[in-house]
C-alpha cells in the first residue's frame, strides 16, 4: 500500500491530499519533486527580490553614464589645450608659459561658426605641441571678454612671453589659414628679457580681484 501511495504523488503535480485507511486522524500530506521546488521559489524573502530589481536598474544607468560623450567644447586635444573659468586662470596661464606662444580662443556654446572651426584647431594642437592654447568661454567670463575688446565669436588672441599681445583677429572656418600664418610668424625661436609687457586692458592687480560670477548662458 505504501509502495503504490509513494508511486502516485510523484505522478502528482503539486501538492497531493491521499487519506490514510480507516482509523487514521488525518490526511497524509505528500510534497512531490515539482512541489518542493515551487514552494522553494516562492518562498524566497521579497527583500531578495528588491536588491536584485535595484542592482538592474543601477547597472543600466552606469552603462548610460559611460556611453554619454563630452559636449564639443568640452574635447581637448591633448594637454596643451586649458580651459579658462575666471580672469584670475588666464593670468596665470599666461604669466607661467614663458617664451611659449599662446593662442586663446575666445568661443559660445551657442555659436555655430566655433564649433564648425572647433576641430580643426584642435588638430592644430596636437601638430603644435609646444603651443599653448587657452579656451575662454564667453558666456561664463563677460566681463573679461569686455576689457579684451572681444565683440565677434569666434574670437582669437596671440600672445608670447615679454612681447605680451602680438595680435587678434576674428576668424571662421572658411579663414582658418590666417591662424596658420599667425603662428608660422609668431612661433619662431627667440628669447624674452624681463617680464610680460602685459595683456591688453589686463594686467597682474586683476589676480587679486574678487572672483566673477558666471554669466548666464545664451540661447540665441
Amino acid at each position: 500500500m505504501a509502495d503504490t501511495l509513494c508511486r502516485l504523488a510523484f505522478l502528482l503535480p503539486c501538492r497531493t491530499q491521499i487519506l490514510t485507511p480507516v482509523g487514521a486522524f488525518r490526511p497524509l500530506t505528500i510534497f512531490t519533486p515539482t512541489c518542493l521546488s515551487f514552494l522553494a521559489a516562492t518562498s524566497a524573502p521579497a527583500t531578495v527580490f528588491q536588491h536584485r530589481q535595484r542592482s538592474s536598474v543601477f547597472l543600466v544607468h552606469a552603462v548610460v553614464t559611460e556611453n554619454e560623450e563630452p559636449k564639443w567644447w568640452e574635447r581637448s586635444a591633448g594637454p596643451n589645450m586649458i580651459d579658462i573659468h575666471s580672469t584670475k586662470e588666464f593670468l596665470e596661464a599666461l604669466s607661467q608659459s614663458g617664451d611659449k606662444l599662446v593662442v586663446v580662443e575666445f568661443y559660445g556654446t551657442w555659436c555655430g561658426s566655433c564649433r564648425a572651426l572647433f576641430p580643426k584647431l584642435c588638430k592644430t594642437a596636437e601638430e603644435h605641441p609646444d603651443i599653448l592654447f587657452l579656451k575662454v568661454d564667453f558666456d561664463k567670463n563677460k566681463p573679461m571678454c569686455r576689457r579684451l575688446n572681444v565683440r565677434v565669436l569666434p574670437f582669437f588672441h596671440f600672445y608670447r612671453g615679454a612681447e605680451g599681445r602680438l595680435e587678434s583677429f576674428s576668424c571662421s572656418l572658411a579663414k582658418f589659414q590666417r591662424i596658420k600664418d599667425a603662428i608660422a610668424t609668431h612661433n619662431t625661436a627667440r628669447c624674452s628679457i624681463g617680464p610680460p609687457a602685459g595683456f591688453g586692458d589686463l594686467d597682474f592687480s586683476d589676480v587679486s580681484s574678487p572672483p566673477e560670477k558666471p554669466a548666464e548662458v545664451t540661447t540665441k
